[in-house]
């Protein structure tokens, strides 16, 4: 998929604050250094879309990207926020289930997790904390071209293993540096948005 449009229209941390026309919205989530940033600049063909640091945990409201007036990616602060306090940590906490309970928008939920890694208690609970509310999920595991081809069977088994994945949900093997699994996720994208119309 060519994007043409994809911008930054919104940034809140409460439902007045947010986008107001109607666009599904797909959530994205993961830990702090999982290369959220990295994922929205590269799925976009943009360098500096999505702020990326060497500081993880700089997202500190829900940031709403119109890409193409098709949809919102909504990107969220990452969770394991190794350099806030524990006041703050439950606030972006609050922010961020207060979005995913209340908000009819949103449609479908892309869950980035470390290829590399097995997933952590966090990013178990946030798998099940969509699927307890009955949103889609798509997995993608960042970093893939980090890994040895002969490894990515493996580390994939263990991270669906890991999860309790569910095989009615997605699950795509990413890098940002090389683009793989890119069209795939707009695929996978291009058909669940053909599928709510």
């Amino acid at each position: 998929m060519h994007v043409t449009k994809a911008e930054l229209t919104a940034m809140g941390v409460e439902d007045s604050q947010f986008p107001k026309d109607g666009l599904p919205e797909i959530v994205l989530s993961g830990r702090s250094n999982v290369g959220k940033s990295s994922f929205i600049n590269s799925m976009v063909n943009r360098k500096k879309l999505a702020y990326t640091s060497s500081t993880p945990g700089k997202t500190q409201t829900l940031n709403f990207y119109n890409i193409d007036d098709r949809c919102y990616f909504v990107d969220v602060p990452g969770y394991g926020y190794a350099k806030v306090s524990k006041k703050q940590r439950e606030e972006f906490g609050k922010m961020i289930e207060a979005y995913i309970e209340t908000r009819e928008q949103l449609r479908l939920a892309v869950l980035l997790v470390d290829f590399r890694h097995k997933p952590t208690e966090d990013d178990c609970l946030m798998y099940n904390f969509y699927k307890h509310f009955n949103i889609p999920v798509l997995v993608v595991g960042t970093k893939v071209d980090k890994i040895p081809k002969t490894r990515r069977h493996r580390n994939e088994k263990e991270i669906k293993n890991t999860l309790d994945f569910n095989s009615t949900d997605g699950f795509i093997k990413y890098s940002s540096e090389t683009h793989q699994g890119k069209d795939q996720v707009w695929k996978y994208i291009h058909n669940f948005l053909k599928e709510l119309k």
